[in-house]
């Protein structure tokens, strides 16, 4: 089976990151999507939600979608969430699967910066989307296939400040997403 990884923070997921995996699916021809929530990102000094309550999103965000799943590889470790770490358990576990890890192609420029980068272009194929027209700088060493990808203006950041100045985020997240955002009181002020 071809499996798409899809990693982050998702705090919260929202329709972008799901349309990614879709246009991915599509143009890479995979079987399925993978969504791996960090539990610690590497990236960030702390997020905004509880390492729960993101993984619970990102169940609800995907959960209509049989091609897509999530996994909590990354939840079974008590420190930092690394790419390269994650790519290779996955392959020990799943040795008849091929990966594709799938970015936007804005963090080709500093794929260089993650950790053993060297050795994880060995390890995977990267999966980059961009919008209509980009150019893709890829790395020395990283195979890189291009997704192309609508034009679409959504992030996570936009959302929480929705969220914080009682904005509306219908049709930016799934509904279930909206809705146990509300229902947590997640992101308001």
């Amino acid at each position: 089976m071809k499996i798409g990884l899809m990693g982050g923070t998702f705090d919260p997921p929202h329709i972008g990151h799901l349309l990614i995996a879709e246009q991915a699916k599509e143009q890479l021809q995979l079987d399925a999507v993978w969504f791996l929530p960090a539990k610690l990102p590497p990236h960030k000094q702390s997020t905004v939600t509880s390492a729960a309550k993101r993984l619970e999103l990102v169940r609800a965000a995907v959960r209509d979608n049989q091609d897509f799943s999530v996994s909590e590889i990354e939840f079974e470790r008590e420190t930092k969430s690394y790419t390269f770490d994650t790519i290779r358990e996955l392959k020990r576990r799943y040795p008849e699967h091929a990966f594709f890890f799938l970015i936007g192609a804005d963090s080709l420029v500093s794929l260089g910066t993650w950790h053993r980068s060297e050795e994880l272009y060995k390890e995977i194929e990267f999966g980059a989307v961009a919008r209509p027209g980009s150019r893709y700088l890829i790395p020395e060493g990283a195979r890189v296939t291009a997704v192309d990808m609508p034009l679409l203006e959504v992030s996570s950041t936009d959302i929480r400040q929705r969220v914080a100045r009682g904005r509306s985020i219908r049709y930016l997240v799934p509904e279930p997403v909206r809705q146990l955002i509300e229902e947590w009181n997640l992101y308001a002020t």
